[in-house]
């Protein structure tokens, strides 16, 4: 499965070169013409990783890698005309993971993205996901609540893992039928709904706060 890119840029002829360019590497690419519009596609879209540039009008590139980094860890490439070694760590410490200097060789950011995908990857191999006092063991496929063992269906973990790895973030109805089962699924209507209820009931059996919020003609969203 190629991997899913939003270009945020204001420069039409960037970004449609961009989008040219990242397609034929066998990238999926989206584009957003602005700050504003980029954010909200970032958090419907859930992207692999995120181009950004800097100068923009009204939300600017760092203001929408501030609020990105609050949403989680997508790897962001910063693209910008500034070139000063201010610049360059203003970038980088609102949570940019890479900053690249206009203009630029397209193989340099062509090479750059690919290793920034190379690392996300690598952070996603680990054994474990964390959120609260809740644990999922990726090795044995078990949850834990403090120190309470939740024993899981294959797709209850698939749905879990998949909410373990966007905390924070409204999850679509659509987004994550699409990704726990698939295009092709021809079950039940309310299989998600189910299988919420389940994780629920496994995950609160002794009282515990709720983790899995429904967001009211959205869909749910995993918060304290």
């Amino acid at each position: 499965m190629s991997h899913k890119i939003i270009v945020i840029e204001d420069d039409k002829k960037i970004s449609a070169m961009l989008r040219r360019g990242l397609t034929y590497e066998g990238f999926d690419v989206i584009t957003a013409e602005n700050g504003r519009k980029g954010l909200l596609m970032v958090l419907e879209e859930i992207p692999d990783l995120v181009i950004l540039d800097v100068m923009m009008p009204g939300i600017d590139g760092l203001e929408v890698c501030r609020r990105l980094r609050k949403e989680g860890n997508i790897p962001i490439l910063m693209v910008t005309a500034r070139d000063t070694v201010e610049d360059r760590v203003r970038g980088l410490e609102t949570g940019a993971d890479d900053y690249l200097v206009k203009p630029f060789a397209f193989e340099e950011l062509v090479a750059r993205v690919k290793a920034l995908l190379r690392r996300a990857k690598g952070d996603e191999t680990k054994d474990r996901l964390q959120f609260a006092d809740l644990i999922l063991d990726l090795n044995s496929r078990t949850a834990f609540r403090g120190k309470r063992s939740i024993e899981l269906s294959t797709t209850e973990f698939d749905l879990l893992s998949f909410f373990m790895n966007h905390p924070q973030r409204v999850l679509t109805r659509e987004l994550i039928m699409e990704k726990v089962w698939g295009f092709d699924h021809e079950g039940e209507s309310n299989v998600l709904e189910v299988y919420v209820g389940y994780l629920r009931r496994k995950l609160e059996e002794q009282g515990e706060s709720r983790l899995i919020h429904t967001v009211r003609g959205a869909g749910y969203v995993m918060k304290e």
